[in-house]
Order: structure tokens, then C-alpha cells, then sequence
């Protein structure tokens, strides 16, 4: 699938390393095939010597050279670099880009190039455990779709959607989501180092908690409510843990945080509408009406 191609990154972040790192784990490409372009020499001379793949500080010389380029800057940065690289990107046969919040027609249009694929990658793929929600537009063959598809299986497990609004709720869920998993587990740690245990001990068995409960929730097929109950006998513990942690409107902090995070994705697209595929804005209450960005 990839015989004789060259797979060039615009951009050589965590996310470009762990992609870079799946593809030849899975024997996927070759390294000599991977050419990494970044602004810190370092950075790609780090790369060349963990990889074994090129590297360059010229974005324009590795999209020349490439046949599928993968976009992996940040979005601040993402209107200087689309013009230094459109002169090699047009005759790419695709483009796929993980770049946050920005529309697929933006990267279409700077790189005139309308073979895009959209990506909304999350950093446990740096351990081969991510999940990435992807779209691409009308003009992709269907090789390039799954040339797509198998680079994104090298990361974790992969989701095609039909509709690119999608991207950008899928940033606030699951790109997002391993901020607010760590978040949650630095609180519990804390707490368990405020109750008398080492930091080294309460961590690790906050970490295995929540290792064993996320295995044990998806080898059950249950929902999670229900695995809740399970463990949340009548004046117990757990119960009266979830009461304090209903009372502080743990749930609606939530939602509050995933709606706000999808905001800033829109905003980051261009300020478009809140997406007419969106739920409820959770700072409505319930009344169902959509939020401008």
C-alpha cells in the first residue's frame, strides 16, 4: 500500500513523533520513506537518530518531495506555513492533516489540494492506544482512503465520519478527553497523599484503578451506570462519595468544560456556528438552544 511512497510531516510535535513511531512499529513504511520537517534542528536531528528517517528545516523541500503529507503544526501557526509548502502540496495525493480546529476547505484552499483528509488523533496514540475520528472530502479515491485509514490504525483504534462537524466534537471529547482523565487522577492522588499514603504508593494505585476499571468497562459491554451500581452499595462508601461528588455538580462542570473545549475548536475554524450536528448547550440548561462561538 505503501510501495514507493513518500510520506513527508510538516510539523515534528508529540503527535508527528507517535504517527512517525506507529508506522514503523506496524512495518507500515519504511524509514527512509518518512521525512520530517521541522524549524528546530534538534528536534529533527532527535528524530533521525531515534527513526532512522530524513529530516529538514525547509517545509516547501519535504512537501516537494512528498506523495502523502501529514500537517501536524500548531493552529497558530497553520496560515504562514500553508503558503510556504502550496508549491509541493498541490501535486500531493493526499494531504492529511491533524491540525486542531482548522475546516478541511481551509487546508483545501491554501494548498490547492482537494484531496484532504481531516484527523482528530489524541495523545494515547503515542503508546499505540489512541483514537482517531476522521472525515475526507469527495475528491479522496478510495486508495487514498485507505492509505488514510491504515496510517491512523498504526495509532490506536480509527473512526470514519461522514460529516466534518464531527472533528470538531470529536476535539472536545476524546482529543481533549486525556486532559480531563489526568486531571481527575491528580486529584485523587492528591487526596490520597492528603489521607496518609506516599505520593509514589497513592499513585500507583490510582493508576491501576483506573487502568483495571476502563479494561473491566470495555470487556463487559455494560454501560457505565450500571458498572457504577455495581459497586455503589446502599449507605456505603461509594455512595456516599457519589453523593459529594453529585452534589458539587460534578456533571455539569463536565459537560461545561467538553462544550467550552468544542467552542474554542470552532472558534479556532474560523468562528463558524456551533454546529447544527451539536446537543444541547449544557450553559442553556435544557432549552436546547445552540450557542454562537
Amino acid at each position: 500500500m505503501f510501495e514507493n511512497t513518500t510520506l513527508a510531516f510538516i510539523g515534528a510535535g508529540n503527535m508527528g513523533e507517535a504517527m512517525i513511531h506507529g508506522l514503523l512499529k506496524h512495518e507500515l513504511i519504511a524509514a527512509d520513506q518518512i521525512i520530517a520537517s521541522d524549524p528546530h534542528v534538534e528536534r529533527g536531528e532527535e528524530l533521525r537518530a531515534r527513526f532512522g528517517i530524513r529530516n529538514t528545516t525547509n517545509n516547501l523541500e519535504a512537501a516537494t518531495q512528498a506523495d502523502i503529507l501529514v500537517l501536524a503544526v500548531k493552529p497558530q501557526v497553520l496560515e504562514r506555513v500553508l503558503p510556504e509548502v502550496r508549491g509541493g502540496a498541490r501535486t500531493c495525493s493526499l494531504v492529511l492533516s491533524i491540525v486542531a480546529g482548522a475546516p478541511i476547505r481551509q487546508i483545501a484552499d491554501g494548498l490547492a489540494n482537494a484531496s484532504v483528509v481531516r484527523v482528530m488523533p489524541n495523545t494515547p496514540a503515542r503508546i499505540g492506544q489512541g483514537i482517531s475520528v476522521w472525515t475526507a472530502t469527495n475528491e479522496v479515491p478510495p486508495e487514498q482512503r485507505e492509505q488514510a485509514r491504515l496510517l491512523l490504525s498504526a495509532l490506536g483504534k480509527e473512526i470514519y465520519v461522514d460529516d466534518e462537524d464531527y472533528l470538531d466534537m470529536a476535539t472536545a471529547l476524546s482529543g481533549t478527553g486525556p486532559a480531563y482523565v489526568f486531571l481527575f487522577m491528580e486529584a485523587m492522588i492528591d487526596a490520597g497523599v492528603h489521607m496518609g499514603f506516599s505520593r509514589a504508593v497513592a499513585q500507583e494505585l490510582v493508576l491501576q484503578t483506573m487502568r483495571g476499571s476502563v479494561e473491566y468497562a470495555a470487556q463487559s459491554g455494560e454501560h457505565p451506570a450500571v458498572l457504577r451500581n455495581q459497586v455503589t452499595s446502599p449507605g456505603g462508601t461509594s455512595a456516599e462519595a457519589i453523593y459529594h461528588l453529585e452534589k458539587g455538580s460534578l456533571r455539569t462542570v463536565i459537560a461545561r468544560a467538553i462544550w467550552a473545549a468544542y467552542q474554542r475548536s470552532v472558534s479556532l475554524g474560523g468562528g463558524r456556528k456551533v454546529s447544527r450536528l451539536a446537543g444541547r448547550n449544557p450553559e442553556n440548561g435544557d432549552n436546547g438552544e445552540e450557542a454562537n462561538s
